[in-house]
């Protein structure tokens, strides 16, 4: 026990309990201790009985079934790994900043979610922050399952695809992709490639909440100056990334 619990304190602060989260709330709804149809999102509910808990519930919880325990654990894993990867690598000792890309993204998702009448939001904030990750580090090689090598780039769409034949639904991973593309667009793209306004700016009560800091853990990726950086700086000039330190998904 004390291996697993030195393992979750070393997750950086914010994965860390969007993590464990992550697992708890499921497990509250598995086991009946809050009936399940009280954490989804029910649009209907949110604005006629102002159930206002729910966009946070339904970005938490999944329902876990022998039909969608693997779809579950796989998006599991990408939260734990990509978040990690990029609270430590683009936004290390910045957490201020990474809480607002996560704030901005869910904000997008929730009201896609209710003008869509999407009632689980858990997959889209997930797939928002992987495919950030892919934009810092597009030129990385990545494997996937099969051998399959390919850049960073096209990650998003590969899982896309890969939990459309698991799941049978590509709606929520498009939705996350979507909201990913304009927070990288809003955030870096247009102002620093395009020389065009910066329309996003993390708030200063968050500065004030969350401080910046260094030492942090070196991960992959970087902010960019003028234009996002081509491949891993911590991987060098050409360098290999296979699912976090040369292991593929599904590995220990």
């Amino acid at each position: 026990m004390s291996d697993i619990g030195d393992w979750f304190r070393s997750i950086p602060f914010v994965t860390r309990y969007w993590f464990a989260a992550s697992i708890a709330v499921p497990l509250v709804g598995k086991v009946g201790l809050i009936d399940f149809r009280n954490l989804i999102l029910a649009p209907d509910l949110f604005f006629s009985k102002f159930h206002l808990w729910r966009p946070i519930t339904a970005t938490l919880y999944f329902p876990v079934t022998p039909n969608t325990g693997f779809l579950y654990l796989v998006n599991l894993y990408f939260l734990y790994h990509y978040s990690t990867r990029l609270e430590t690598g683009a936004f290390d000792g910045r957490p201020a900043d990474y809480v607002f890309m996560l704030i901005f993204n869910w904000i997008c998702i929730v009201i896609t979610g209710l003008l869509m009448n999407m009632q689980l939001l858990m997959i889209p904030l997930i797939m928002s922050v992987l495919y950030v990750w892919a934009q810092f580090n597009k030129d990385v090689i990545v494997s996937f399952w099969f051998g399959t090598r390919f850049k960073a780039h096209y990650l998003p769409w590969v899982i896309l695809g890969f939990n459309f034949i698991i799941g049978g639904s590509f709606v929520n991973e498009l939705t996350g992709n979507l909201v990913g593309h304009l927070y990288f667009f809003l955030m870096f793209k247009y102002p620093m490639d395009l020389g065009g306004r910066a329309f996003l700016s993390t708030p200063e009560f968050l500065y004030r909440l969350l401080p910046n800091r260094r030492g942090g853990v070196s991960g992959f990726g970087a902010p960019p100056s003028r234009r996002p950086p081509a491949q891993d700086p911590a991987g060098g000039g050409g360098g290999r990334h296979n699912w976090g330190q040369g292991m593929r998904l599904g590995d220990e």
